[in-house]
């Protein structure tokens, strides 16, 4: 039994002084506000729960900075997965578990404590599978054991290159799949994260770029539980060449002939029209975030007033990972529809409302269901999830009761963590996780020997 007392704490009826919690097998046992017990050991600063993180492709942390050197002219997304899919040709399995073991130590110093990995990485870089075809699978699941992140891992469905069925690409040949090949890996990958704590497992049939209607009846009917996540309407380009092959709009798509429902998270969905806006919002599926990727790549203005008007529900995830912050990516998903709509605070629930809160507390809930976890909260039966910001931190000086978190989100950051605990254990101290530096050293060596090939 671990018991504490916190100076402040975020609660779900809302921020309270001097909170007795206590954790016991890494749950949350009781939460008392206002407590004047004594022998307890006390935690200064704002405790609030850890953020999911439900879309990351953890590779690509290691070739973050690689491709902002300008293209042709019309540079833009299609030319960023050019220069992905050269770096990719050069790991092998050691690499992406100690890139993703450092992306992992970054994000929970960053205030996640769990992460959705859209894990599409299944054979070597000539195309065949792995003598163990879940090789790769191993490598995440044992980066989230070294980090000691929670892990919902998304191994992804990927078997063709172009919306209709079109032939994969040479660059993509490390994903593919058919359907019986990705059956057994999930049955081999599900058999591997049963000693990992806190685990779980869904799907990611990648985008309508990788399946058909076939492929995908089929991947829904052979695994009718756990978390569902796919890539939708990220790029004008996907969208027309949807609307070219079906006559429907991605979204449109998925909507109509797909069941989407609460086991949905559709990433991006960046681009869709006010009824495919209702009609997703309708579904109670969530919306998979990804501000600061989605800003890099050029992708567009989520329409994100008007879907949580209609009642949908959203995550962020950090996906490229080329900036690892939960607060940033809860500040750029208010900035761009600042700057959409020239106006200010737009995702405010109502007047006089925090725009921090409101956001932090629909990513926690929208990010948990996008990953099939229980929503993070400080409260009794709940994971002992637990990121501490700084109390001596200048920013957290003036603002007091529900505006505790606009300084974090809006002008401190990362910088306000303190520390961070997941299901109990304390893995970030002073802002450091308690496994960086050898992690470090490692990435240092991986990257440096892919800077010579």
């Amino acid at each position: 039994m671990r018991r504490l007392l916190l100076e402040h704490a975020l609660l779900p009826a809302g921020f309270a002084a001097d909170v007795a919690l206590d954790v016991d097998g890494g749950r949350i046992v009781s939460v008392t506000p206002e407590s004047a017990e004594t022998g307890r050991e006390r935690i200064g600063g704002i405790a609030v729960p850890g953020m999911p993180n439900l879309h990351s492709h953890a590779f690509q942390r290691g070739m973050a900075g690689l491709a902002e050197i300008s293209g042709p002219a019309d540079d833009s997304f299609w030319t960023w997965r050019k220069v992905m899919y050269h770096f990719l040709e050069e790991l092998i399995p050691e690499d992406i578990q100690v890139i993703a073991t450092y992306a992992y130590i970054e994000m929970l110093e960053a205030g996640f404590s769990t992460v959705g990995e859209f894990h599409y990485l299944h054979n070597d870089a000539s195309g065949r599978a792995y003598d163990a075809p879940e090789e790769l699978s191993l490598r995440i699941i044992e980066a989230a054991r070294e980090s000691g992140i929670n892990l919902t891992l998304l191994p992804c469905f990927y078997a063709y290159g172009q919306v209709g069925g079109g032939a994969p690409e040479a660059g993509q040949r490390r994903f593919i799949k058919d359907v019986d090949g990705f059956c057994d890996l999930m049955e081999r990958t599900q058999k591997a994260l049963a000693d990992l704590p806190g685990a779980r497992l869904g799907i990611a049939p990648h985008s309508l770029r990788a399946v058909t209607p076939e492929t995908l009846d089929e991947l829904l009917h052979t695994f009718p539980a756990g978390p569902i996540h796919i890539h939708a309407a990220e790029q004008v380009k996907e969208v027309e060449d949807c609307v070219a092959w079906s006559g429907r709009r991605p979204v449109e798509w998925l909507l109509e002939n797909a069941g989407v429902d609460e086991r949905w998270c559709l990433v991006h969905s960046t681009h869709m029209t006010p009824e495919e806006v209702s009609g997703l919002a309708r579904s109670g599926a969530v919306a998979g975030l990804c501000p600061l990727t989605e800003a890099n790549l050029g992708d567009g203005f989520f329409a994100a007033s008007e879907y949580l008007a209609a009642g949908g529900r959203f995550g962020v995830g950090t996906d490229s990972n080329i900036e690892l912050t939960a607060a940033g990516e809860l500040k750029q998903l208010e900035y761009s529809q600042r700057l959409k709509v020239r106006g200010r605070n737009v995702l405010a629930e109502r007047e006089g409302r925090s725009v921090g809160l409101s956001l932090y507390r629909k990513a926690l809930a929208g990010g948990a269901q996008a990953l099939g976890r229980e929503e993070p909260a400080l409260a009794p039966d709940k994971p002992a999830d637990i990121v501490i910001l700084r109390g001596d931190h200048p920013d957290f000086v003036a603002p007091k009761g529900d505006r505790g978190l606009d300084p974090y989100i809006f002008v401190a950051g990362r910088n306000a963590i303190d520390r961070v605990i997941v299901r109990g254990e304390e893995v970030v101290s002073g802002g450091r996780h308690h496994g960086r530096d050898a992690a470090e050293q490692k990435y240092r060596e991986v990257l440096k020997r892919l800077a010579t090939v």
